[in-house]
């Protein structure tokens, strides 16, 4: 018995800072990216995240961290794919404005925080953004 199913659609998750700086070569390969924000924020600041004495340093808002996100919104945009916030950072509502902002695509989110980031991006609708 065989299923139908339509065009499917091959990505990769970006995660390490390597993946970032060859993000415009990886665009050339694939229909999307998935920015792995948690692994990211980790490799970029060189902490490792499963050991609480470093917990003060482990800071995904940092402008590096964010930079690299930018980079890979831009690299993924010129060659016609989307990109998608995976991790935590993706249900982090002070940067929900920056991310769009950015030109993200998609949010991934957990259910409990669906309803208040859709809220944050309706109250944002309407205001011009520049995806330069």
């Amino acid at each position: 018995m065989s299923i139908a199913y339509g065009e499917v659609e091959q990505g990769i998750m970006i995660e390490t800072p390597a993946a970032v700086m060859i993000s415009d070569l990886l665009a050339e390969e694939v229909d999307f990216f998935s920015i792995g924000t948690n692994d990211l924020t980790q490799y970029t600041l060189a902490i490792d995240r499963q050991n609480t004495k470093l917990d003060a340093f482990f800071d995904p808002h940092h402008p590096a961290v964010l930079r690299m996100i930018r980079m890979v919104v831009d690299n993924a945009h010129k060659k016609g794919i989307w990109v998608g916030i995976c991790g935590e950072l993706g249900a982090d509502m002070e940067l929900t404005r920056e991310f769009l902002q950015m030109g993200i695509d998609e949010l991934s989110v957990s259910p409990g925080r669906i309803l208040p980031l859709r809220k944050l991006i309706r109250e944002t609708e309407g205001r011009s953004f520049c995806h330069d």
